[in-house]
């Protein structure tokens, strides 16, 4: 017997993205961490299949950096748990990680479009 994630998966909230850009900026980064932390968190509980530690996902973007290549792997592979929630989901999978990184470079935008891929799955269960 199958078990239905969409049924399954423990609820989540919305949040905004811009909040959660501007909070990411306010306080010079550290919120983002905490946020890239919880959504890692958040795709693993909606998919038990996606396989993620929440905490080495954090330490690869802040460690990883003197290495240079952990941090682009690490928001690459964070858009496609994204997607992946989202197809579990049942919603549309649109997010890409190539966008997510991309959007790294133009201000820091990366929060605000995962946040609001990420609320696609929320939508559904409001």
């Amino acid at each position: 017997m199958s078990t239905d994630v969409r049924t399954s998966a423990p609820a989540g909230a919305p949040s905004s993205p811009v909040v959660t850009w501007l909070l990411t900026l306010v306080t010079l980064g550290i919120y983002w961490l905490v946020w890239y932390y919880k959504v890692n968190k958040q795709v693993k509980a909606i998919d038990p299949t996606i396989e993620v530690k929440p905490g080495m996902a954090v330490v690869a973007v802040t460690l990883g950096s003197l290495l240079i290549v952990p941090p682009f792997v690490s928001i690459v592979k964070t858009g496609s748990r994204i997607a992946q929630a989202q197809r579990a989901a049942g919603v549309t999978s649109d997010c890409s990680g190539a966008v997510g990184l991309l959007l790294a470079f133009v201000l820091g935008l990366t929060p605000l479009y995962y946040q609001s891929k990420l609320n696609t799955v929320w939508a559904d269960r409001a």
